[in-house]
């Protein structure tokens, strides 16, 4: 039997009192969630701020580089969307996977899954992001979007559908679709030659991109090509830096030996691996010839100036069909890369403007079969 209290049932104020505390306790759990949710938003742009600021004095947000190049954060249940849950894996990179992402209206993407199991770091990640906010140009590959949700790292990127070009130089389904002409792969060198004078030079501020390599160069067609794969890549360059070791980065036959034996990067370190790169779009070789770097390789012949002793060079699958003077320009520019003084190493610029001056101008005229 209940008490009256106030004129209700002492019984049914209980119950009342009991129903209120149950509807706090959900009002109040579903204002926490929210609080979290919104906490764990604010930490990641201020991580991603952070380490854009750490590159940048001037601190410029994130957000605002976002809205003036169209990029945007994803959830990653927007992701699992276009990539259907990560079905068609396209790509592997040394701390990275790389899967088709299907945008709509016929577009599509390439989504980079950065794994922390493959030595993925979330600084590597932010570092990336943070260039790629920064950087445009045609011969580089866009970014489109990120995603830093649920502990995944995820690069939403341009598609380039032909491969790269190591797949079109050294692989047997690459070797099937023909051999590269003489010209496209002056044009492919010259892309790459624009985009690396771009991020030295032009970038602000300038880009150490540290692995430039065939592998890292995709194929629009077989005449143009985009410089893609920034994890790797270091921001600025002073007086400071440039006296400061750090630590090796970079694949095997392209690494600049002056960089291996000093801990010193530089722009000039990028050179030289353009330089390994020319000597593989000449001989159709890798970069590595067992355990002898292509660079070593070819030493010798690469510095010889005897017509045929250039033409022992070439890519038999060019079957001689090349241009002398072009051949002795890109032999030239090889082996100035690649000197072991970086100082005495053209810049990126200069190379260019070799390059294309001797695409423009010269007469067509083929070496002797």
């Amino acid at each position: 039997m209940g008490y009256w209290l106030f004129g209700l049932d002492t019984s049914t104020t209980k119950n009342y009192w009991i129903g209120g505390a149950i509807v706090l306790v959900i009002v109040l759990t579903i204002i926490l969630k929210k609080w979290a949710v919104y906490v764990d938003s604010q930490a990641q742009a201020r991580s991603l701020a952070k380490a854009q600021g750490d590159h940048d004095q001037k601190n410029i947000g994130l957000s605002s580089l976002s809205t003036s190049k169209s990029i945007r954060t994803y959830a990653l249940d927007e992701i699992k969307v276009v990539t259907r849950d990560f079905r068609i894996r396209i790509g592997v990179g040394a701390t990275s996977y790389v899967y088709l992402a299907e945008l709509g209206d016929g577009r599509f993407g390439a989504v980079k899954r950065v794994m922390e199991d493959r030595g993925g770091s979330q600084k590597m990640f932010l570092d990336e992001v943070s260039i790629l906010l920064r950087i445009s140009h045609p011969n580089l590959v866009g970014l489109l979007g990120f995603c830093l949700d649920k502990g995944e790292q995820l690069l939403l990127l341009e598609y380039i559908p032909n491969k790269s070009l190591f797949d079109r130089l050294h692989t047997r389904k690459g070797k099937s679709s023909g051999s590269l002409s003489w010209s496209s792969r002056l044009s492919i060198a010259l892309d790459i030659a624009y985009a690396l004078d771009y991020l030295h030079s032009v970038a602000d501020p300038p880009v150490i991109h540290r692995d430039v390599k065939s592998s890292n160069i995709l194929l629009i067609n077989d005449d143009h090509a985009k410089l893609a794969d920034f994890g790797l890549c270091k921001l600025g360059h002073d007086t400071q830096s440039a006296q400061t070791p750090t630590i090796i980065r970079g694949s095997l036959g392209y690494v600049d030996t002056n960089y291996l034996n000093t801990g010193l990067v530089s722009p000039k370190s990028d050179v030289y691996s353009f330089g390994v790169m020319l000597l593989e779009l000449i001989t159709g070789m890798k970069s590595l010839q067992g355990s002898v770097p292509l660079a070593e390789w070819t030493n010798e012949c690469r510095k010889h100036q005897d017509v045929d002793v250039l033409m022992g060079m070439l890519d038999p699958k060019l079957n001689g069909q090349v241009n002398v003077e072009q051949l002795r320009v890109l032999v030239s520019v090889a082996n100035m890369a690649l000197l072991e003084n970086s100082l005495a190493r053209p810049n990126m610029a200069e190379i260019a403007y070799r390059i294309s001056s001797c695409v423009e101008y010269l007469p067509e005229t083929d070496l002797p079969v």
